[in-house]
């Protein structure tokens, strides 16, 4: 430890400083102003903590170790600072082996890490206990993998208990070039599992990304419900899809309306921008851990002082390369005072148990509104979730005889026309048409009461192709301006999507039914289905009138009566004529000649081939 001395009121006043590290990746620089900020703001007159910051690339452990090596021979006494699951086992084994505590706003590390203090708080409670109060069943869960895999892993084994149906993807590994393009390929494939509740568990950057691919795409409106899985509700720009009309829940560590934060929120809005890069903007979670871990520091080694415990690194400023390692003696002493404060910071109330994790903290919870964000309860480790708004999701089919139904309509005549008189009546009676008397005898029916209201800028309802925002009647539904809409709307593949729409009225009912015809074996006869049975028994009987006109042409005609041949050298048995045209030759020749195959007969006369011809041309018309 070094000691100075000022010169205070004409005597030598010793100063305290001990020397501190940060490691901040590059383009963290709100959280660099957040940590110098606090520097200032807990630094006293008889002590003060000096920082040694480097600035470098998280995912490299190359770089990691350079740094923490770096600011290890410096003499530094502990080590604030950043990482991602490619870092974090290089810092938590340097760590352990030269015993110097390491406080990170980064998400909590698995596993027992003894010189590691996690400020931020472990998300796995609230989220699970958000779940099953949304009695989510079936949802689709996206997470980054440099965040590491412990979350996803309690939602997997909470939906093996509770048999949810979880789909888990990863988008950390998507390449930057094309991450648009995967995110909407992805969207789509969601939409078509009918995947509508969606968990992000990724940081603010990432969510960004996400929540502009779905607005791109039309995926913010009615029927789609996020839940944001990080502390910093609030951080990001949730304007796009404040209108859209899906539903946003989150989590936020950092209370606004705290007295505490408010009064910080005063001094970071008149700092500097130029001076303090990042105070031009509202303070995120991470940069609000990162003054905390400040303040938690500053705790600890003001306790160590007014203990006079001996913390000083003489002969302990080596190399942390060195084989074997050599601890610092006085680490274990600074680790246990790390642990042993409590404090009420930007992020509540913090406390670290023997492993360095936050306990006794508490989690607000967010959702979306169309006024904005909106606290709907807190998140404990005693009391679980507690919601302090009633009105999170009302039922509507609850008090409906006590509430007053908006209904949006249009002028159109004939269906809503204003009264020639319309000045003389007040609500409904000011109006008249098709749409007016409809809207009277469903309220006459369901019992209920309810108020016409023109839609403000006199639009059916289309959306905005450049903001995916809807306007008209649509809109007002999509919105929760209205409760329900009675006009003459027509219905399109769009408009579907986003709102429900009854029978049309003044439909006529036409449709075409058509009975789905049942299978059933064919039947011995089913080669007679292609013609009639009419048509069956003419060719039938023509067939055998045929075969009978040829017969007794046959009979007649002297040239088909012959005398039979004998074999060689034989006399002739008879002297009798035969005709080889008998009634079944006579049968078996017309079928021959109808199915255009041969036969063992012919006519010899002239007569008959003449008829079997005659025959075979009135077939071929």
């Amino acid at each position: 430890m070094k000691i100075s001395f000022l010169l205070n009121n004409m005597f030598w006043t010793p100063i305290w400083i001990v020397s501190n590290g940060g490691l901040f990746p590059r383009g963290a620089d709100q959280e660099y102003s957040a940590f110098r900020v606090g520097m200032v703001q807990f630094g006293m007159a008889d002590f003060r903590l000096t920082p040694h910051i480097d600035n470098l690339e998280v995912a490299n452990s190359f770089a990691v170790t350079n740094c923490f090596c770096s600011q290890f021979s410096r003499g530094v006494y502990a080590i604030f600072g950043f990482y991602d699951k490619k870092s974090v086992n290089t810092i938590t084994s340097f760590c352990e082996t030269l015993h110097v505590s390491f406080i990170t706003p980064s998400f909590p590390a698995e596993g027992m890490n003894q010189f590691v203090l996690q400020m931020r708080p472990d998300i796995k409670g609230p989220l699970v206990s958000l779940v099953e109060y949304y009695k989510w069943e079936k949802f689709a869960y996206l997470y980054d993998s440099d965040r590491g895999l412990s979350t996803l892993q309690v939602i997997l084994d909470t939906a093996a208990e509770k048999k949810w149906v979880v789909t888990a993807i990863n988008v950390g590994n998507l390449k930057d070039e094309r991450k648009d393009e995967a995110y909407r390929s992805l969207f789509q494939d969601l939409e078509i599992r009918k995947e509508r509740r969606i968990i992000l568990d990724c940081e603010q950057d990432k969510v960004k990304d996400i929540m502009e691919q779905v607005i791109t795409i039309g995926r913010h409106v009615k029927g789609y419900h996020y839940i944001i899985a990080n502390l910093g509700f609030v951080d990001g720009d949730l304007s796009k899809i404040q209108y859209g009309g899906a539903n946003v829940s989150g989590f936020q560590i950092v209370d606004f309306d705290d007295p505490v934060v408010a009064k910080f929120d005063q001094r970071w809005e008149a700092l500097e921008e130029k001076e303090y890069p990042g105070a031009d903007i509202r303070i995120r979670y991470t940069s609000a851990l990162t003054y905390d871990a400040v303040h938690v520091m500053t705790e600890a080694f003001r306790f160590l002082h007014k203990q006079r415990i001996d913390i000083s690194r003489r002969g302990n400023s080596g190399d942390c390369l060195a084989n074997p390692a050599v601890p610092w003696a006085q680490g274990v002493e600074i680790e246990r005072a790390l642990k042993q404060v409590h404090v009420d910071g930007l992020t509540g109330n913090i406390q670290f148990d023997q492993y360095g994790k936050r306990i006794n903290y508490s989690v607000t919870i967010m959702e979306l509104r169309n006024n904005g964000p909106v606290k709907i309860g807190y998140w404990n480790e005693v009391d679980k979730m507690v919601l302090t708004k009633s009105d999170l999701y009302p039922n509507d089919t609850m008090g409906m005889e006590n509430k007053t139904v908006i209904v949006t309509t249009i002028l159109e005549a004939p269906y809503v026309m204003l009264k020639k008189n319309a000045e003389l009546f007040q609500d409904n009676d000011r109006y008249e048409g098709y749409c007016v008397d409809l809207a009277a005898e469903i309220a006459k029916h369901c019992g209920i009461r309810y108020q016409l209201r023109i839609v403000g800028d006199g639009k059916y309802g289309a959306r905005d192709a450049e903001t995916k925002i809807w306007n008209g009647m649509v809109g007002e539904l999509v919105y929760g301006k209205a409760d329900i809409a009675i006009a003459p709307l027509t219905i399109t593949l769009v408009r579907e999507e986003v709102i429900d729409f009854s029978k049309p009225f003044m439909s006529l009912g036409i449709s075409i039914m058509i009975k789905k015809p049942q299978k059933s074996k064919p039947g011995v006869f089913s080669f007679l289905d292609p013609l009639a049975y009419e048509i069956w028994m003419c060719i039938v009987f023509a067939y055998i009138g045929v075969s009978v006109v040829l017969f007794l042409v046959s009979r007649f005609s002297p040239y088909e009566w012959t005398l039979e041949e004998p074999e060689d050298g034989a006399l002739p048995l008879t002297t009798e004529s035969t005709n080889e045209f008998g009634i079944f030759n006579s049968l078996w020749f017309s079928l021959g000649a109808f199915m255009r195959q041969g036969c063992d007969i012919s006519p010899r006369g002239w007569c008959l081939p003449l008829r079997v011809l005659k025959t075979w041309l009135s077939r071929r018309r």
